[in-house]
């Protein structure tokens, strides 16, 4: 019989109609593919049924969080290997027909392959109800990502307990880290909005709160934070108190709809503007404008996508953050600026996410065990898939993230900014 490998190996390159990008090892232990490439191990011949049910992505994630496939070495290198030979097959590239599945899942019969539907391969599915984006859908995918566990954050991210883009100031000193990082990005957003003692800070979507609590502390500011996540309220609560900081910080447990009030000197919303949705982000833009006092600055920190290039996919949406939306940076803008806000500054920090992701997982390899132990082999997995993916997105610029400061100006255009950003980057920023 035909070892397995060299024929999986011409069945991939007739579907995809690319040479492999990849080196395979198969479980009768063949091997095919280009010397020197990444090794993709299939591991037994569930790893083919998966496909065969669920051709594409999210088969091949499946895959990969069962244990049925594996990849040795350098899990971004293989990635990267892959996406870029699909990559540079350029748009008009003929798509596998379905006489080419046909051909594939004949390959798999052969291989004894084919059989009843895999079970579930062990990691928690975002399985959301109601319509797009109402308040109870929203707290639900909310849910699914950020109150998996307090302890499982804490021990991905640093002391600080901020889950979105570093600062990279001095990465080329030793001694400086993600710790630092954050630090240098939570003092810019305060700078760029101006923060002061007794400012009137709206957090929207506040995490953890390192940026509220960051703000109460060194600029005394008096903070609103709002989440949709029980666990980080909780976690929160509880850093106030540990903090001394319970008469500058109040956290809500509500959806950014149901804010009331307003007059405020600053709003934020770091990260958080990916689950509004497309549809509601022209409201969610006007909510922000009517937060504000005149002369009152907002910050987004978001992250957006390529003009021509996909956000989330179907990995993303299954096993990470469902209901997430992101465009082209510039639309933001256009949208923000239509709900009567006007934007000052955009700033790219595409290749800090590279670079922060990439700390995250160097962690989570660090603390492997810990983490299989925490929360299992296949949550695990999950994270591994998602943290490689998601550093090579940003470093490949199929994906960026922006810091986006607007201000509401006053009937006769007024906005107490300052002339120049100096005092946001210059000397006299440093603390």
């Amino acid at each position: 019989m035909t070892p397995v490998a060299p024929r999986l190996s011409a069945a991939f390159e007739r579907y995809f109609r690319i040479p492999l990008p990849m080196r395979l090892r198969a479980w009768d232990g063949s091997e095919a593919g280009p010397a020197g490439a990444p090794l993709v191990v299939l591991r037994s011949p569930m790893a083919l049924r998966r496909l065969v049910w669920q051709p594409g992505e999210l088969g091949l994630a499946d895959a990969y969080i069962a244990g049925d496939i594996d990849v040795e070495g350098d899990l971004a290198a293989g990635l990267s290997a892959v996406w870029g030979k699909l990559r540079d097959r350029g748009p008009g590239a003929p798509r596998p027909r379905p006489a080419d599945l046909a051909e594939f899942a004949a390959v798999a019969f052969r291989l004894k392959a084919v059989g009843p539907r895999p079970p579930a391969p062990g990691a928690a599915r975002a399985r959301l109800r109601g319509a797009l984006h109402s308040s109870s859908r929203d707290r639900a995918a909310i849910s699914h990502h950020y109150d998996m566990s307090n302890a499982f954050y804490a021990m991905l991210l640093d002391e600080t307990m901020a889950y979105s883009c570093g600062y990279w100031t001095r990465p080329e000193e030793p001694a400086y880290g993600l710790a630092d990082a954050q630090r240098d990005k939570l003092d810019l957003i305060c700078r760029k909005l101006g923060l002061t003692a007794g400012s009137q800070f709206l957090d929207v979507g506040c995490g953890w709160g390192a940026l509220s609590l960051h703000a109460a502390r060194e600029y005394k500011a008096q903070v609103t934070a709002v989440t949709l996540s029980a666990e980080q309220r909780d976690f929160m609560a509880a850093r106030i108190q540990e903090q001394g900081l319970g008469g500058l910080v109040e956290v809500e447990l509500r959806h950014y709809r149901d804010i009331e009030g307003g007059g405020y000197d600053a709003v934020s919303a770091v990260e958080m503007g990916e689950h509004v949705g497309d549809a509601e982000y022209p409201a969610f833009a006007a909510r922000l404008h009517g937060l504000l006092r005149p002369r009152g600055r907002l910050l987004v920190q978001q992250m957006s996508r390529g003009a021509n290039a996909p956000g989330g996919g179907a990995f993303i949406e299954t096993y990470i953050a469902p209901d997430m939306h992101m465009r082209p940076v510039g639309r933001t803008v256009d949208l923000l600026e239509s709900a009567g806000l006007e934007v000052r500054s955009v700033e790219s920090l595409r290749e800090h996410y590279a670079r922060t992701i990439t700390a995250w997982h160097g962690t989570l390899e660090a603390r492997w065990d810990d983490f299989v132990t925490l929360v299992g082999e296949p949550t695990a997995r999950v994270w591994r898939l998602y943290l490689a993916g998601s550093a090579l997105a940003f470093t490949e610029r199929r994906m960026g993230v922006d810091q986006i400061l607007a201000v509401r100006p006053t009937r006769d255009g007024a906005v107490d900014l300052p002339a120049t950003p100096e005092s946001w980057y210059g000397q006299e920023a440093a603390r």
